[in-house]
């Protein structure tokens, strides 16, 4: 691999075309782990968003000999103690399935069960992304971004994924599902987060 190169430590091809672009403005190539096929699957133990960054993040590194780059995101929700958390993505595994019912959709059931008879004034929730740059010799960077909500009652707008559409944006006043692509970019947390990465990005890259 060229000296150059930065590997983003997931096999997203959407998270590597979002990176990608603003890294080669440094001058930084992009490489996901689709270009790593022996690299195995790293398990997310870690109790926090910046400790599976960083999981990820160190093991890439090692496996490949380059900088790299992973994110973790989530959703926490104040009356729910901060849950899902890290546990976002499978928060409702340990319901059954409806016919028919995506993942997301199953996450989505849940966490509107558990917040049953909860008013709108408590229901604030916030998106959070934290990302994480190891270089091989250990040399590492964290950074966090968060956008703030709070959860609806019920799910609105198509677009999006995950919990997008049971948040809702204050600023836009409609729930994530429903702001484009490009207004989602500008207020999201991990929108928020990479700028913090490429603001941070030359101290740590030329240390």
């Amino acid at each position: 691999m060229a000296q150059n190169t930065i590997i983003l430590a997931t096999r997203n091809a959407g998270k590597i075309r979002e990176l990608a672009e603003p890294l080669a403005a440094h001058g930084l190539r992009v490489v996901g782990l689709d270009a790593f096929p022996d690299m195995p699957e790293v398990e997310e133990t870690g109790a926090t968003f910046e400790e599976n960054a960083l999981l990820k993040a160190e093991a890439a590194a090692r496996h490949t000999g380059c900088v790299a780059v992973a994110d973790d995101s989530g959703l926490e929700v104040d009356a729910l103690e901060g849950r899902p958390g890290v546990f976002s993505a499978r928060y409702a595994d340990d319901w059954p399935a409806l016919e028919g019912e995506s993942r997301d959709g199953r996450n989505i059931r849940k966490l509107l069960h558990e917040l049953e008879g909860v008013p709108a004034g408590r229901r604030s929730c916030r998106f959070v992304c934290c990302m994480a740059a190891c270089k091989p010799d250990g040399t590492r960077l964290t950074v966090r971004g968060a956008w703030e909500g709070r959860i609806l009652d019920a799910p609105r707008g198509d677009g999006g994924f995950g919990y997008d559409p049971v948040f809702w944006d204050g600023e836009g006043q409609c729930s994530a599902a429903e702001l484009t692509r490009e207004q989602k970019n500008a207020r999201s947390h991990r929108g928020a987060a990479l700028k913090a990465l490429l603001a941070a990005w030359p101290a740590f890259y030329g240390q």
